[in-house]
């Protein structure tokens, strides 16, 4: 991979916001939501210096993905308009200082999960973060237009770490929780996809969009979507589910659900008309969508630690 030479004309002495937004912390903040919600639903209560001892190390395991992957994607990140203001191709970090940050930080958040949790956390933390930057990044996102749906199941498995923290185990319900995310990935970044798709094509990356087009693109948000629903429900009748969360599930799958159908009723032609403001409200709204989905897994658990809780919903409901 050939280096990207600096956009400054001036030697630029990078700033500590300037590797912070390395790590990507936008990102960060999803990893570290989802995983606060998979140790405090776990059946096992965790000591809070532990658990806020395992957050950061998560935290800092997904920061080292984010610097690593901008390592790697520095070439294509000049290419595309969303992305050319990072670090590297700004200039403002260079590709060496990227590398040895993510290298370090991916190093010390295992060795240090271990110390504070257990070795299966270490274990699945080192493995999240091969899976982002070498199955995903260095193997998939180039190659494939299926590059997210199998990609993302790096970003769903925060929830499972959580759990693994608080239980040194893996059982059913961090699997439907990892389930919930990685079928939810797709469609959320093939909404962006679509009004992002001359980025993706300037840069050579084979997104859904760039190679089958807009119309395929939106039948298959529309599958993932129908897909989607009944995964989503699922942890209702689980131990870490309840009424209050399948209610709500209910309602912002059916809003998810007219917005997917929006999209599938739409003219190639309504893109240049509207700035492509459906996908665009398809896209925040997906972000919500799994904000609200884990944020009533918390309030189902703290009215259980309060026997306020109705319990998980019976099976033939």
């Amino acid at each position: 991979m050939a280096d990207v030479g600096l956009s400054k004309t001036q030697p630029y002495e990078a700033q500590f916001h300037d590797y912070v937004e390395l790590l990507k912390p936008r990102v960060m903040r999803l990893v570290v939501f989802t995983a606060i919600v998979g140790m405090v639903v776990a059946p096992v209560p965790v000591h809070p210096v532990i658990a806020i001892a395992s957050i950061l190390c998560i935290a800092v395991g997904a920061g080292a993905s984010g610097a690593l992957n901008m390592w790697w994607d520095r070439d294509i990140d000049a290419v595309m308009k969303r992305t050319q203001d990072r670090p590297i191709p700004s200039g403002r970090v260079q590709p060496g200082e990227a590398l040895a940050i993510g290298l370090g930080l991916s190093g010390l958040s295992v060795m240090l999960l271990a110390v504070f949790a257990n070795p299966m956390a270490a274990a699945w933390l080192a493995f999240t973060i091969f899976f982002y930057v070498v199955i995903y990044s260095m193997g998939l996102k180039r190659r494939t237009p299926q590059n997210i749906v199998i990609g993302g199941a790096a970003g769903a498995f925060p929830p499972l770490l959580g759990w693994v923290v608080a239980t040194g185990s893996i059982s059913l319900e961090p699997v439907l929780l990892v389930a919930l995310v990685l079928v939810w990935t797709p469609p959320h970044f093939w909404a962006l996809a679509l009004w992002r798709n001359e980025d993706y094509k300037a840069a050579g990356v084979p997104m859904l969009p760039v190679m089958r087009g807009a119309r395929v693109t939106r039948r298959y948000i529309f599958a993932y979507t129908l897909l989607l629903i009944p995964v989503a429900l699922v942890p209702s009748f689980t131990q870490i589910g309840g009424t209050l969360y399948f209610g709500v599930s209910v309602l912002l799958n059916i809003v998810l659900l007219a917005g997917a159908w929006r999209l599938l009723r739409r003219q190639e032609t309504d893109s240049d008309t509207d700035n492509f403001r459906a996908e665009k409200q398809f896209f925040g709204f997906t972000i919500i969508y799994l904000f609200l989905h884990f944020s009533m897994l918390l309030v189902e658990a703290t009215l259980r630690a309060f026997d306020l809780s109705v319990g998980a919903l019976p099976i033939w409901f």
